[in-house]
């Protein structure tokens, strides 16, 4: 806020007066060093330089005929320069034509003034563009004061979506029997499915930055609706009765009621909690109308929900838990694509499989780190295509 400042204090404008005769210089210094701090250069180079110096000229008299550079040259290098590209340039020549004037107005300069000059009018339009270019000055300042606000407001907001998401997804891991590194493997499974399908599919236009941006924070709150199932269901060892399961999957609707009502305390139209909470309610939902809670097929599921799904089960396939063995990669693609048009939406599935490699990479750098001995060794979910997940895993936690 320095020119903010400086034009608040009132502090004496500078006046840079170029001119090759030093009998010239001297009568515009006389003329105007009463009013401005005078600064005068004899030629075109040295103009250059003192244009540079701080403070910068608050206006530049600028004399046409020069050796070496001329008038037009070195206006023409301040207006190409950003460091001095904003500082008026008045001309002062004895050229008069008017095609003279027009070549300096094509030159950038805001002014021309002829030898001989009357002083009085020499006075005025330099307190014309004086007073214009501070109060430019102040606009700018005052509009950059406005943008480093608004960043730094922007800041502390993404700082608040930040905490919000981390305590309500701490909130959630501390029921579940999954890992953090599970959630940050799906964030970035997410991430990487989204970013593709920017770049390459008919769903670019709804997957901008800040929508990807939303959909990586968004993710480890998929299934804090588990904080309200019983300890029992929750971490059974073991394949799910049809009544637990039915209990189990209560979850999805749990975590969009939890999330809506912090919605509900955001005094704002669009919350950055809406993909959480489409994620968490739909990311059970399958492509052929099969999944729950609400039984949508299609594109009527949130695409949130539809890149969800395929990051979920590809890490539940994967993991490894005390009631379940782990797939290998080529296993876990294979049922994914297995999937395809009956689970998972085709369009995401043909993204999975562009960009399967670097799933396996995530899952390897995000790896789990459980050391004790698993309290039940259950095989692994067979591969079977059907509708549902396999059968042997969709009444286990695992699938839930």
């Amino acid at each position: 806020m320095t020119h903010l400042a400086d034009s608040l204090g009132q502090s004496k404008p500078t006046v840079l007066v170029v001119d090759d005769t030093p009998e010239n210089l001297q009568v515009m210094n006389g003329l105007l060093r009463g009013l401005y701090k005078v600064r005068l250069a004899t030629s075109g180079g040295l103009a250059l330089e003192l244009a540079l110096q701080t403070p910068q000229p608050d206006l530049i008299l600028l004399d046409i005929m020069m050796p070496d550079l001329d008038g037009h040259e070195v206006c023409i290098r301040l207006k190409a320069d950003p460091a001095t590209q904003n500082i008026p340039v008045i001309f002062l020549t004895a050229l008069n034509q008017e095609v003279d004037q027009k070549r300096g107005f094509l030159d950038g300069c805001v002014d021309y003034i002829t030898k001989p000059f009357s002083p009085d009018i020499v006075l005025a339009r330099v307190a014309t563009h004086v007073a214009l270019k501070r109060a430019s000055d102040l606009l700018s300042d005052h509009n950059r004061y406005l943008r480093e606000e608004v960043e730094r407001q922007t800041r502390e907001v993404q700082k608040v979506q930040d905490v919000t998401i981390l305590a309500m997804a701490s909130l959630a891991e501390t029921r579940d029997n999954e890992t953090g590194m599970h959630l940050r493997r799906t964030q970035n499974y997410m991430k990487l499915l989204a970013d593709h399908l920017h770049r390459h599919s008919p769903y670019a236009s709804q997957l901008d930055a800040e929508a990807i941006e939303l959909l990586y924070k968004s993710t480890p709150l998929h299934d804090i609706g588990k904080v309200g199932i019983p300890d029992h269901i929750l971490l059974k060892p073991g394949k799910l009765t049809p009544e637990e399961f039915m209990v189990m999957k209560k979850h999805s609707e749990l975590g969009s009621h939890i999330i809506a009502q912090a919605e509900g305390l955001l005094d704002a139209p669009s919350s950055f909690l809406r993909f959480a909470r489409e994620i968490a309610h739909y990311h059970h939902e399958n492509w052929d109308g099969s999944g729950y809670p609400e039984g949508l097929q299609g594109e009527a599921i949130p695409l949130s929900a539809r890149l969800m799904a395929v990051a979920d089960v590809y890490d539940a396939l994967i993991s490894k838990r005390f009631y379940k063995q782990a797939f290998s990669h080529e296993e876990a693609t294979r049922f994914i694509e297995s999937q395809v048009g009956r689970k998972f939406d085709p369009v995401i599935v043909e993204a999975f499989r562009q960009v399967a490699d670097r799933f396996a990479t995530i899952a390897a750098t995000f790896k789990d780190n459980n050391s004790a001995p698993p309290l039940a060794a259950l095989p692994a979910p067979s591969l079977s295509p059907s509708p549902g997940l396999a059968e042997e895993g969709e009444n286990s936690p695992a699938f839930c």
